[in-house]
């Protein structure tokens, strides 16, 4: 069990991603996480109303498998594997976001300040979160797909149009943890 809820080291894991990549590749499919969203407004009729959700979902069902089983595999993690102890966050982070008036988030893998039950009492956090969220969805369409989408399948694909997505990703990370969320925080 040690193995399975200790830290892996990157060159294991992303080996592994690597098999699954090659494994997707040889059966012609596309990993992304934001496809399934597309699929799920096609499922739903939108089609009729928009053409870009005309298209068969029903060829995109094992993506669906893909994202049950990483709720459920992030739920196990969470609840049955998760040990304090694996969570290590550098000293200089800590003092920075104490700063800001984000709590530690002692052992857990989120702090309390922006996911713990007190958000509810917070519109400033609701309307962070909803802004956030929004933006995602947006600029995941924009891109042409998401995080995971552009930096696992369309790199090791060596698709271009991925590297400048996540030269965004990258740059428009950045620019939000050094630069807007400090603002937005204080």
């Amino acid at each position: 069990m040690e193995i399975l809820s200790g830290t892996w080291h990157w060159a294991i894991s992303g080996f592994m991603i690597g098999i699954i990549m090659l494994v997707l590749t040889y059966f012609g499919k596309t990993f992304g996480m934001s496809s399934n969203l597309r699929s799920l407004c096609s499922m739903t009729g939108l089609g009729k109303k928009f053409s870009f959700f005309d298209w068969d979902w029903k060829a995109q069902r094992w993506n669906f498998v893909v994202v049950v089983g990483a709720m459920i595999g992030g739920y196990v993690a969470v609840h049955f594997m998760h040990s304090a102890d694996n969570v290590s966050i550098n000293s200089q982070t800590i003092r920075e976001l104490t700063a800001l008036g984000v709590d530690a988030p002692n052992g857990k893998l989120l702090p309390d300040y922006l996911f713990g039950d007190g958000i509810f009492n917070s519109p400033k956090i609701i309307a962070i979160l909803l802004l956030g969220g929004i933006l995602i969805g947006f600029g995941s369409r924009y891109a042409g797909g998401c995080t995971s989408g552009h930096a696992i399948s369309g790199l090791s694909n060596l698709q271009i149009p991925s590297l400048k997505a996540v030269i965004g990703f990258f740059i428009g990370g950045l620019l939000m943890s050094y630069f807007l969320l400090p603002l937005l925080l204080k």
